[in-house]
């Protein structure tokens, strides 16, 4: 029997169906992280923007940037979500500044990124031990280098801190009850005040810069002279450099109506001896990580926490400010955005949070917890355990 042609038609044939498979978008979540001392937030409601329109799903605890007067219907218009603490824990990326506590670790998911400061010092042990229980990869971002060897998020937080200890001693020194009721300088016919800083990194040249602007006289003390003469070329003729000299820093000290002190090395700490020769009312603060540090036989209070500095400054008693930064939490949401930006366009071009620390270098020497080990000494002591090289769990991933 011949078939007729006609019949073909009624043979179904296979076509060709377009399938378009969604690309997974990287969710950004950011729960509050604000603490009774550290306000500052990561993200500005313009950041936020920028990274949604680069493919990233963001996602912001509700009320978390009111500490910084930025509310939930701003980073709505952004583009972000609002949601509660939970879901903003259980990202791809967690942005949280300030440490982490065990129960919120508990809630990440597993194999996370964590992006945090170190604050090696205020880690608890429960926390570091969930962060390895749950393969989370933790990073300091103040330890991230660029290709260029800066870290740019630690340099960033400490011009702000130098910027802004100058500003809020300035306005302690002002007050009628609690300070002098003097200005820094800059007047016709009055000595100006005097204003000793201990280093010379950036959190010290911001601090120069400010008080130099204001009038000030300005005494800079470091054992690295080579960072004293960069200083005296930044900062012009107006500032004075020296060693640091114990006679001579001393007598820096006996006329210091402000005294500044920042990461030196070897670390410098200013004996009880010497804070005996320095001023009635003098404004000591501390720019270093370890809070007070410098100044081991002072009380150390945050400059956030002013009802308390106020009673030690009215009962005629020193005391060492910390964390001037944590008094400017939105500058420091600006500058933290400018710079979380860079880095999420290279978890981008990376394809993901662990090939970032395979590729690049710089993420390397940040990351303290990866794969379930800890990668980084100080973290590592926390919980008795040794530290392992990241390179040979790259190697072996």
């Amino acid at each position: 029997m011949t078939m007729m042609i006609g019949d073909a038609s009624h043979t179904p044939m296979p076509q060709p169906v377009d399938v378009t498979v969604k690309p997974h978008r990287i969710a950004i979540g950011v729960p509050s992280c604000a603490t009774l001392t550290d306000r500052r937030f990561p993200l500005t409601p313009e950041a936020v923007a920028m990274l949604v329109a680069r493919g990233y799903c963001v996602k912001i605890q509700a009320d978390a940037a009111s500490v910084i007067h930025y509310s939930d219907s701003q980073y709505l218009r952004a583009g972000a979500a609002i949601v509660d603490r939970d879901e903003a824990l259980r990202c791809d990326i967690v942005l949280h500044l300030a440490p982490v506590s065990a129960a919120d670790v508990k809630r990440m998911r597993r194999g996370a990124m964590l992006l945090s400061l170190l604050h090696a010092e205020q880690q608890s042990a429960d926390a570091v031990r969930e962060l390895l229980n749950r393969r989370i990869v933790a990073v300091a971002v103040d330890l991230i280098q660029d290709p260029k060897g800066h870290t740019p998020f630690y340099d960033i937080l400490a011009e702000i801190d130098g910027r802004a200890a100058i500003a809020l001693a300035s306005s302690l020194l002002a007050h009628p009850d609690h300070g002098k009721g003097i200005l820094l300088g800059g007047i016709a016919g009055i000595v100006p005040c005097e204003v000793t800083i201990i280093g010379s990194d950036i959190a010290a040249c911001a601090a120069a810069s400010s008080a130099l602007g204001m009038g000030a006289m300005v005494r800079m003390f470091d054992n690295d002279v080579y960072r004293l003469r960069e200083a005296s070329r930044l900062l012009a003729p107006g500032l004075v450099t020296s060693a640091i000299h114990p006679r001579v820093l001393e007598n820096a000290l006996r006329t210091a109506d402000i005294v500044i002190a920042s990461q030196v090395s070897p670390r410098y700490h200013v004996d009880s001896d010497m804070v005996d020769v320095m001023k009635k009312g003098v404004i000591v603060m501390d720019l270093d990580y370890d809070c007070g540090a410098a100044f081991p036989s002072l009380p150390a209070v945050d400059i956030s926490t002013l009802s308390t500095s106020n009673a030690a400054l009215a009962s005629g008693g020193r005391i060492c400010y910390t964390c001037p930064g944590n008094a400017v939490p939105r500058t420091a949401a600006m500058a933290l955005s400018n710079t979380f930006l860079s880095l999420m366009n290279d978890i981008l071009s990376c394809e993901g949070v662990t090939n970032v620390v395979r590729m690049l270098p710089g993420m390397q020497r940040a990351v303290y917890t990866f794969l379930g080990k800890p990668v980084n000494r100080r973290i590592a002591a926390i919980v008795n355990m040794r530290s392992v090289d990241i390179a040979l769990l790259l190697n072996c991933s």
